[in-house]
């Protein structure tokens, strides 16, 4: 007589809504896909007050692993971590004329404490320039006092904009800024490119998102900086995104602030400042540069479970199994990797649909008669690759697969950008270019007037970048008005 079947234990099935996946293809209703995957994958969910977003743990775990790894870089760099207030009286924030006048559009704007009117408005933070370096004037007096470098993990309000997107544009967000006084103009130059090159290694070692470095232009720089610089990427919808900025103040806000020292002489200086920044944003950028049809896929360094095993469980061997899978999760444990052993009552094909949804790097399949072999099946996110293992050897394989798949998915998204760089020498070309989504390289004049032709001619495409990589000699005419072009830039639409 043929054997009998082992019978499956009775498994819970999710309802019907929370098991729908994603219902429209990435390259199809790409708007749509976009909130259907971070709200079905668990990154979000809307709050009450229009523009503004619940960042939800799986996200905020992604932020997490950023925070810890910035934070040991800027240990070397001798940078320390603070807090400033929310809060900036009116009187400080209008200071510095340029920096007043940028972001005047998206301040919020307290006027009322209770049921009294305020004597003065208070500026919720669209930034803290300002508020901080009213306390560096009074803290800085000697030589001795610099290099400060302070940095902050904070929020901030920028209120003013049409079509909020979540983690992409919110009229609150999360980021670090750092502030920066330097004694001389050298010093400070050389942390605004170091920064700058801390920002691009994040998001390609942990986003993995390939990112151009290179100068914002005078129209697109931060308000009351002497220059910007920026990391750049370009996404699979045609749109390009800002992903990080690193800007040079000079002096600007010395002179506003009054923040001086007596150098090594005894004479009176004016020091030299930075401030950078790095967001929340990042989030968005990976779930639009890797996630597919299925959902979310993250890159293992940013992964809050880089790992999860589904047991596969029958009456009779449910035990067994799931002793089998506890000792495994141990094992990659020891071996570094965050594994979440899902003991869930659900089916195992609703468990694998929905931590494809979730983007989990690697699923590892583990049943009785996968016992019976001392083996598991191990499934990569990215490509569904699956293979079995020895049960002996799946830490050293798992930590091997992550590994590569986190290579991977950072080839593959800077495969995808270089083939999508143009190179165009006349407006025409411009135009072919632009409406077939590709991320536009030309030369440039750089006037100010020229850049607002191109936004009005090009439908909202703007000069992205100034990259640092530039030809050896720039010669030829402006992509716009045919004048002589000084620089080689990349514009695009964006976000």
């Amino acid at each position: 007589m043929p054997a009998k079947k082992e019978k499956k234990t009775p498994a819970r099935k999710a309802d019907e809504k929370s098991a729908q996946g994603i219902t429209v293809k990435k390259t199809g209703d790409f708007s749509e896909w976009y909130t259907q995957v971070i709200t079905k994958a668990d990154l979000m969910d809307y709050a009450p007050i229009s523009g503004c977003m619940i960042i939800k743990p799986r996200a905020y775990a992604m932020w997490e692993q950023f925070q810890q790894w910035f934070n040991k870089e800027l240990i070397p760099l001798g940078v320390k971590n603070c807090y400033f207030p929310l809060f900036i009286p009116e009187n400080l924030f209008k200071k510095e004329a340029k920096h007043v006048e940028g972001f005047a559009p998206e301040v919020a704007w307290v006027t009322m404490g209770g049921h009294t009117k305020l004597k003065e408005r208070i500026a919720i933070r669209p930034t803290s320039e300002t508020v901080m370096y009213d306390s560096y004037s009074r803290w800085i007096r000697s030589w001795r006092d610099l290099p400060l470098k302070l940095n902050q993990w904070c929020n901030v309000v920028r209120w003013e904009f049409k079509h909020p997107i979540p983690f992409l544009r919110t009229r609150e967000f999360l980021w670090q800024e750092g502030h920066t006084v330097h004694p001389n103009r050298e010093s400070s130059v050389q942390e605004a490119h170091d920064i700058l090159e801390l920002y691009a290694r994040a998001f390609e070692e942990l986003y993995a998102v390939p990112v151009i470095k290179g100068r914002k232009s005078e129209k697109e720089k931060f308000a009351g900086a002497d220059f910007t610089f920026s990391v750049e990427t370009f996404l699979p919808n045609g749109k390009a995104i800002q992903g990080a900025t690193s800007h040079f103040l000079g002096q600007n806000f010395a002179k506003a602030f009054d923040i001086a020292f007596f150098d090594k002489d005894g004479k009176k200086q004016l020091p030299w400042q930075n401030s950078w920044g790095f967001t929340t944003r990042s989030i968005g950028i990976l779930v639009l540069m890797h996630g597919d049809d299925k959902g979310l896929v993250i890159p293992p360094a940013l992964a809050a479970e880089q790992a999860v095993i589904v047991p596969i469980v029958f009456e009779k061997s449910r035990e067994k199994v799931i002793t089998a899978t506890r000792e495994l999760a141990k094992a990659l444990t020891a071996h570094g990797i965050r594994v979440f052993n899902d003991e869930r009552d659900y089916t195992p094909g609703w468990k694998y649909n929905e931590w494809e949804l979730k983007g989990v790097p690697l699923r590892i399949e583990l049943g009785p008669k996968d016992l019976e072999k001392e083996q598991a099946v191990i499934v990569r996110r990215d490509t569904g690759e699956k293979k079995a293992v020895p049960l002996a050897k799946v830490p050293d394989t798992a930590v091997q697969l992550l590994n590569l798949m986190q290579k991977e998915l950072l080839a593959k998204a800077r495969k995808f950008i270089e083939s999508s760089i143009v190179d165009v020498k006349d407006w025409k070309g411009f135009v072919d270019a632009l409406e077939k989504k590709k991320f536009i390289r030309a030369l440039w004049c750089e006037g100010e007037g020229c850049e607002d032709h191109i936004r009005s001619k090009g439908d909202g495409a703007k000069c992205i970048s100034i990259p640092f990589d530039q030809p050896k000699k720039v010669s030829g005419t402006c992509v716009q008005c045919g004048k002589p072009a000084k620089v080689q830039a990349l514009f695009a639409r964006s976000y």
